[in-house]
């Protein structure tokens, strides 16, 4: 059933309103700040941003800790974050664009926009230096891109054997050095799928080829594209391909798990963000972006494709991107192959760009049927919650987003304290 088209107040992002007023209580509300409080005070966590809107209010923000603890920055309202993952949704929002103008069909094969994809064969057997392929027998359509049901993987998964196969060609965390996402999806188009398109889901590359299509449909780098089609007309002016000079003071450092301790350590190997617009346009997990702006594509994905008198997608879209549509209405626990995933798989389904409650008491959170969400490998995490019409975020950075139930324990912490 799709969802009426919220007419509301519009989010302003800095302004707190009495949660009262929208159904929640404060000292409910609190008890989300007590227990991430912990999370920095122990050293798991260098330091965090949470936000909480309810029907277009912002009802919580709090920043604590540090953005760097090596110089002794704090976390502040401004902090630029690598949002990764968190890109992934944007360009599916620019994809279903060029859908409302025509531009394609969802289920159009991807060769006819991308011949690269003509000759992409599927691992059949065999191992990752003798692999044993087999011809596409169901085209590789645009729809198995937006629901990573497409066969292609992520080298650092580790899942499969055309996983080594992405890493032989030196995409595990990255891209080769230089290479453009011309290039990367061309080296992709030329190595075996992991199964037949449509037939499982496989967190994967899929999002970095969608963004490759929006350049070839739209005439426009990914980059030009969503700043001129997106992040400008939603006033998102901190998020974007590299650092703006202005920026780069202000970007948090970044951490991974002591082995021994678990506690957060500086980690500089992935750390560096380009200073310049990058060569490789990573639809799929390349943009820096602040809780302020991310906030603001929450209100506009709640608010069904409207921000601030600014439509970008019709009230049908947004419902049609954010429903199950993995085939037979299953769970990823029952389609998934992958071993990643930003999302539990028990109860949970995959739209288009999107991971989508579908059987809350399955998925074992408290939450409502048709919550969807999505998150980055630095543990950052969204959610949308239409019924009770709330957004959340969290801001961190601390790779991987495994390394602690965050958003589990985010979204049960914001739920109870809804109480009308």
């Amino acid at each position: 059933m799709m969802l009426p088209e919220r007419r509301g107040p519009v989010l302003k992002v800095r302004e707190l309103t009495d949660p009262a007023k929208v159904g929640m209580d404060a000292e409910r509300l609190a008890r989300i700040d007590d227990h991430f409080r912990a999370y920095v005070d122990d050293g798991r966590l260098p330091g965090w941003t949470i936000a909480v809107t309810r029907r277009g209010q912002l009802v919580h923000r709090t920043n604590y800790g540090a953005a760097d603890p090596a110089d002794g920055r704090q976390v502040t309202d401004d902090t630029v974050f690598r949002i990764y993952s968190m890109t992934k949704p944007i360009t599916s929002v620019a994809a279903m664009m060029l859908y409302e103008e025509g531009r394609f069909e969802l289920t159009d094969p991807l060769e006819a926009y991308l011949p690269e994809f003509a000759d992409t064969r599927v691992w059949r057997g065999g191992s990752s230096t003798a692999p044993v392929t087999e011809p596409i027998t169901e085209p590789l359509r645009i729809w198995h891109l937006l629901t990573h049901t497409s066969g292609l993987t992520y080298g650092f998964q580790r899942s499969h054997p055309t996983d080594a196969l992405y890493r032989d060609a030196g995409y595990e965390l990255g891209a080769p050095a230089g290479v453009t996402l011309a290039d990367a999806v061309k080296t992709w188009a030329g190595l075996p799928l992991a199964f037949q398109p449509g037939t499982a889901w496989c967190y994967s590359v899929s999002t970095d080829v969608l963004g490759r299509l929006v350049e070839v449909l739209s005439g426009q780098s990914l980059d030009v594209f969503l700043a001129e089609r997106i992040l400008g007309p939603l006033g998102m002016v901190d998020t974007a391909f590299g650092l703006a000079e202005d920026q780069r003071s202000r970007l948090a450092a970044l951490h991974v798990p002591d082995p021994a301790s678990r506690k957060a350590v500086r980690f500089d190997e992935l750390a560096p963000v380009s200073r310049t617009v990058p060569s490789f346009l990573s639809g799929g997990g390349g943009l820096v972006s602040t809780a302020d702006d991310y906030l603001r594509f929450c209100d506009f994905l709640l608010r069904q494709g409207e921000r601030n008198g600014v439509r970008l997608l019709s009230p049908r879209t947004v419902d049609y991107m954010t429903r199950n549509h993995l085939p037979g209405g299953s769970d990823l626990a029952g389609y998934a192959r992958s071993m990643f995933a930003e999302t539990a798989y028990a109860g949970v389904g995959f739209g288009l760009g999107f991971s989508v409650v579908v059987d809350p008491a399955a998925n074992k959170v408290l939450t409502s049927p048709g919550t969807f969400s999505w998150g980055g490998a630095a543990s950052t995490g969204f959610y949308v919650d239409p019924v009770e019409e709330v957004t959340a975020l969290f801001m961190t950075q601390l790779l991987p987003s495994s390394t602690w139930p965050l958003r589990s324990q985010l979204t049960q912490l914001v739920s109870q304290a809804i109480l009308a």
